[in-house]
This record gives C-alpha cells, structure tokens and sequence, in this order.
C-alpha cells in the first residue's frame, strides 16, 4: 500500500511539474531579426510589425491570437513609398476609426535624414495607402508612437540636433484623421543622463499616463539597451522618471540587451510588453528578436514586469490551454505561383526579378548604382545553429548558389559558374576565392552550416554520392553583421537577366549545437 501512495504522489508530482512546463512559452516569441517590434489588437486577434531596415519588403507583419505563436502574413509594405530612399525603421500599427494606421520612420530621398511618415489601410492584412511625410523635426526625428488621450491624438517621437540640445522625446497633437500634426512640437523628457532614450510607447491608468522608454545601447557587440519608465498626471508632462530605473534589462541570463517596444492590453486588462533583445551569448547572431513580458501596477502607482527586472526567457502562457509551437524550419520548393512571404532582399543595392515556373525559381535582378556583386534573396535566421541548402543548375557563366549576406560588400557565396564550384568571400568590398574547382554535374547540390552564429562548413552532393566537404577548417561569419542587423542566409545570383540562376528548393533546418555537420 505504502508503494503505492508512492507511487501515486510521484506520478502526481511528475503530471504538475510537466502541467507547469506546458503553462510556460519560451521568449523570442518571434524569432529571427524583427526589432523595434509594435503590436496591437483588433477584437481578440493581435498584429506586430517590426524593423525591416535595408531589407525588402517593408515591415514584415505578424499575427497571433494568443501572443505566443505567431505566422508572419506579409508586409506592410510591398513597394517603397516615393518619399524615402532607405533605413525603415520602427513602424507603429495604431487602430482608429476602425483604420490601421502605420507611422513609420525612414530616410527622406531628398535630404538622407530619417523622418516619421504614415500610411493607411483598412485592415492590417489590407494595402496600405501612403499619405507621405508627416514629421520633418531637427537633424532626424524617429520612432514615432500615437496615443488617444480622450479623443485627442498625439504623436510622440525621438529628435535630436535641436539647437545643441541633447536627445528628447517631444509630441505634438495630431488632426481627428491622424495625418496631420497641429500646433508647434512640445518637450516629454530629456536625455539629461546623456544615456540614450528612444523607443518609447505611451497609455494611462488611473491617474497617470505613463511613458515606457529605451535607454543605453541599441545595436551590436556592445548592446546594453534596457527599458525604463516616468509617469505624469497629464499627457503634456511634467514627467518623473522612476528612482529604480531600468525596470527590464539584460546583461545577465537569458539575455544581452532588451528595450524598444509596445504595450498591448489583453481583452481581461492585463498589460503584455511586447519588445527586441539580443539572446546571450551565440543566440546574439540572430538578431534583435521580438520578446513578451507582463507589467503591472504597483500599489505606489509605478510599473513593474511580474518576472522581475530582468528579462527572462522562460515565462508563463497569457492565456490558459496555449501550447508553443515548435520552429519547423523553413522550406520552399517554388510550387506556388508566388514567393512565400519571409523572402527578402537587400533593396539599397539590387531590384529582384524571381521567376516561378514548373517547380523552379528563376532567380536574376538588376544592380543598383555602386553595386558590384549579385542579387541575394533571403529568409531571417532563426537560430545561431543551422543548416541551408539548394539544387541549382549547372549552366551558363553566372554565378548561382547560396549565400550568407551581409550587404553587397560582405557576404560569403558558395555556388556553381561555367562549370565550375565557386567559393567566395567578400569583405569590406574586396573578393577573395576561398575554393574553386570543377563541376561536372548537371545540378548538384549545395549546402552550408552554421555553427554558433559565425562558424560556417561548405558541401556539395553530386551523383548521389553524399555530402562533400570542401574546407576542413570552419570559416568565420563573424565580419558580415553590419551595425543594426545581422545576415542572412538565402540564394544569390550574379550575371545578367538571361543567365538567371535556376534552383528547385531552397531549406533551412535548425539543428542542435551537436549536430552542425552532415
């Protein structure tokens, strides 16, 4: 009888340890590099856009109903604005009169200064409508929020280059449709610490507005980014800044760096945060990833996450019954009559021509002024830890295969030209051929590795004869991340438009820090 009840406890003891592991998700909740995320709900239904920055499309858009799995449906954008000539950063949904409205924040064609426009749609899966430039203030103004304060519109913003000034978050009223600033721009907060303050999102409870806020390092090697928080009785400030700031941080644990995001409230009033970090450690080279953490008020009417001060990637599920889904990798085999929507390409340095016929992708563009290599398509990593590979044709001069890419001048490709397996490296602009020999095979197979975010191994398949190494020594990736975001895996051609590269699949598959090689 005693083994029994033993054995009852033990099982009851084992069924509430797996009940509380299947009531927690584990951040990034969105993977892959998607920064400066925003997020709203519609009905019970959430949306989150993100920083694209030099990559096309525009804005990749998600959506979830449970704040934990999200799919990516498309962008905000599919075609440029007139207005802007590159670095789309930091777009911010806001719903209204039943319209979605995107504020955004790019750099303008005519001067290269990064200014806040907005466009219009009227669902968030609709097209968006561009009204233009809408906030034209100081050297640059950026990372635009919107807020409802009884009917009043507001939009608040980040400009720096005022008079000498240092950095502010200032706002200014905005008309009834949202698309028009009224009144002159009035100061929030002031970066007096000299510390950095950017990011910010605005909402009210009981008798304070509160303003959540990034301070410190945003981008690279050295983020320290965090979050921190000032509260006011009224919209206009004055705004005190919390003694115990930063209330959300990295440095330790799960993750580097933690900051730029939205509040969305839940149907049952509670306050999800919605923001970007860098994973520690290896998970640092996939990115600014999009992280959920819950707030609350504290009964000295201040905010607080219910994790604690440091982010965590471990928490519980919102909603009771929610259940993580699984990264599956990623997988085209061009049998649609369109790309799928996580494709992107580098627009500052290449326009995209892909072709889908009969199973196959088509793969040429042309190259933008100042450009020297080829036309990358790619897909965000989702993991420091994995592998990529294609079928291409072995035909022609152009050179055609994979690639890790950084930007024109700094990317790595692994393909086939005139015969011929092709290895190269490019740094800083300059090419150097890290293999090269011949290629009898009509459509071989390709392949690479990742390891730890930087360590990267090459393979080819001809014949049916299995994988072939082509380097014993693992190549470094490091040097291709540029400042704000990190590379990316995908296909690459470089030839003229009728000599594309054919390829039959491309696949990503993540795998563990064990198994990074066939």
């Amino acid at each position: 009888m005693k083994k029994t009840v033993v054995a009852i406890l033990c099982a009851l003891a084992a069924w509430t340890v797996a009940a509380k592991e299947r009531a927690d998700y584990v951040n990034p909740v969105i993977r892959g590099d998607v920064p400066d995320p925003t997020v709203i709900r519609i009905g019970d239904t959430y949306y989150a856009a993100g920083t694209s920055s030099e990559w096309a499309p525009f804005y990749p858009l998600f959506t979830s109903e449970d704040l934990v799995n999200w799919t990516q449906v498309g962008h905000v954008f599919d075609r440029q604005p007139a207005w802007t000539v590159n670095s789309f950063w930091a777009p911010e949904l806001f719903y209204h009169n039943g319209k979605v409205y995107c504020y955004y924040t790019a750099r303008e064609r005519a001067t290269g200064m990064s200014y806040i426009g907005v466009a219009v749609a009227d669902s968030p899966t609709g097209e968006f409508v561009d009204h233009g430039l809408l906030v034209r203030h100081g050297k640059e103004a950026i990372d635009s929020f919107v807020f409802d304060d009884g009917g009043q519109l507001y939009i608040s913003w980040k400009a720096y280059g005022l008079e000498n000034r240092p950095i502010e978050l200032v706002a200014a009223r905005l008309s009834a449709d949202g698309l028009r600033v009224e009144g002159e721009p009035f100061t929030l907060l002031t970066d007096d610490e000299r510390v950095g303050m950017e990011g910010q999102c605005h909402f009210k409870r009981g008798d304070y507005y509160y303003l959540l806020y990034a301070s410190h390092g945003c981008c690279g090697f050295n983020s320290d980014y965090d979050v921190c928080v000032a509260r006011s009785r009224s919209f206009a400030g004055p705004y005190e800044k919390f003694e115990g700031n930063p209330i959300l941080h990295g440095g330790e644990g799960d993750f580097q760096s933690c900051g730029h995001g939205t509040m969305v409230e839940s149907p049952d009033g509670r306050m999800f945060y919605l923001c970007h970090a860098y994973v520690s450690g290896s998970g640092f080279f996939v990115g600014r990833q999009p992280i959920l953490q819950e707030l609350e008020l504290t009964p000295d009417g201040w905010l607080r996450f219910k994790g604690g001060d440091l982010a965590q990637a471990r928490r519980p599920v919102p909603f009771d019954g929610t259940v993580q889904a699984p990264f599956e990798g990623f997988e085209d085999t061009f049998d649609s009559d369109k790309l799928k929507v996580d494709w992107s390409w580098n627009y500052p340095y290449a326009d995209v021509d892909p072709v889908l016929r009969q199973g196959k992708l088509y793969l040429s563009g042309r190259l933008k002024e100042g450009s020297r290599q080829g036309v990358a398509l790619c897909v965000r990593a989702q993991s420091p830890d994995y592998a990529c590979e294609t079928r291409v044709l072995n035909q022609g001069e152009s050179l055609k295969g994979l690639t890790l890419y950084g930007d024109d001048g700094n990317l790595v490709v692994w393909g086939v030209s005139g015969g011929k397996y092709l290895l190269k490296l490019v740094k800083d602009g300059q090419e150097t051929v890290l293999y090269e020999a011949a290629c009898p095979d009509a459509s071989p197979r390709l392949r690479f590795t990742l390891a730890g975010g930087t360590g990267l191994h090459f393979y080819y398949e001809a014949g049916g004869t299995g994988w072939t190494s082509v380097r014993e020594d693992a190549f470094d990736g490091k040097d291709l991340l540029r400042w704000d975001r990190v590379q990316r895996p995908g296909v690459f051609q470089a030839g003229g438009a009728d000599a594309p590269g054919v390829f039959e699949y491309f696949k990503l598959t993540t795998f563990p820090a064990d198994a990074r090689n066939p």
